[in-house]
């Protein structure tokens, strides 16, 4: 049965060394949450504290009510899926699926009955009396992903589990996790510096970067409405533009650097003369008619299929990436081209240029 996990103001210290900083956050029960963030933020220090790999320093986690600081890892009830498949190569697909109830004295009937039905769900019914190195990666790590729910754990931990596959597999594994942990409802921590990834199967991401938790929300908001620069710079990608806060009222209005002016009806309470930051994505930009908006000049054109990918650089020197839909776009610019843009006001986020955090009214860090 699944269970919400609790993490209530943990730290993990290596000699002077931090790792992570009175951190806290709830995990839903039954909900696919993943912990996101580039090399040595913390996350897979953090998975391993939840499996018990690694001591707490100060702080509590527990399943549901129940406080799992001094249980032994083998009591845990917990799944684990390794970046390295971990199969035993010596054994057949289903003796490998089967290790794990070995020792639960289970009736030969009901370990049977339990391995032939992962297998089934993970599609490896055919191969299951294949030894490891007769099958591709990825079948091997759903070798692993049946090895791991087949105990019908509580919890399941996933570790950079498709780091080692190709982008086809990836792909392909991505969408079998996902509709596997829907189907069985465990609750799920999964660690990746993987952006789209994380976007593509999570039902919340924890943004981590220095051993915190930056932003925690669902893909959607966190990847239209991030909580600091940090955040909208490691999720997709963003053009920081300098702006100021040119006057104030119904509405509020921006100068950018580029010399365009924006009207917001979505940010905080703003004074005239405050100095922010102007986060545009690439398919945030609009082509616009000659002579509106910010005058650039094409740096480099990459035509993608479904978009068109642009290298723009503004008449004060700012270069920024700008995307334009294949099926949209008025037509395609060739690199030396001049080209006018203006931004979708509606979708663009504004950042504090000191704190570095949002200042769109609503938006909050969740942690």
């Amino acid at each position: 049965m699944a269970v919400a996990i609790h993490v209530n103001h943990v730290k993990k210290q290596y000699e002077d060394n931090v790792v992570i900083h009175n951190l806290s956050v709830d995990i839903q029960k039954g909900e696919l949450f993943t912990l996101l963030g580039p090399s040595g933020c913390g996350k897979t220090t953090l998975l391993r504290m939840i499996a018990g790999f690694n001591s707490i320093e100060a702080g509590t986690i527990a399943f549901d009510d129940k406080v799992i600081n001094n249980i032994p890892v083998h009591k845990r009830n917990f799944g684990m899926v390794f970046q390295s498949y971990a199969i035993f190569p010596n054994m057949t697909v289903y003796r490998n699926v089967e290790y794990g109830l070995k020792n639960k004295k289970l009736s030969k009937e009901e370990i049977q009955k339990r391995v032939e039905e992962v297998l089934e769900i993970v599609q490896l019914t055919e191969y299951k009396d294949r030894y490891p190195d007769k099958l591709s990666g990825g079948q091997q790590q759903r070798v692993a992903l049946a090895r791991a729910v087949v105990v019908r754990p509580q919890v399941l931990l996933m570790d950079e589990p498709l780091s080692n596959l190709d982008a086809k597999l990836r792909l392909e594994m991505r969408t079998v996790i996902s509709q596997l942990q829907k189907d069985l409802g465990i609750t799920t921590v999964y660690v990746t510096h993987d952006q789209e990834e994380a976007l593509a199967i999570s039902d919340r991401i924890a943004v981590m970067n220095k051993g915190d938790i930056y932003h925690c929300d669902t893909p959607e908001r966190i990847y239209s409405r991030p909580y600091n620069t940090f955040v909208a710079n490691f999720i997709g990608s963003s053009s920081m533009i300098d702006g100021v806060v040119s006057s104030v009222g119904e509405t509020t209005k921006i100068r950018m650097e580029t010399g365009l002016e924006i009207e917001m009806n979505n940010l905080v309470p703003l004074e005239a003369g405050r100095e922010v930051l102007v986060a545009v994505r690439p398919e945030e930009f609009v082509i616009v008619e000659e002579g509106q908006g910010m005058k650039g000049t094409v740096k480099l054109k990459q035509f993608l299929g479904k978009c068109i990918q642009y290298e723009v650089c503004f008449d004060n020197g700012i270069v920024c990436e700008v995307s334009s839909d294949t099926n949209s776009a008025p037509r395609i610019y060739e690199a030396g081209e001049t080209i006018y843009m203006s931004v979708n006001t509606k979708r663009i986020n504004v950042f504090d240029k000191t704190a570095n955090t949002t200042l769109i009214e609503g938006v909050y860090s969740n942690v």
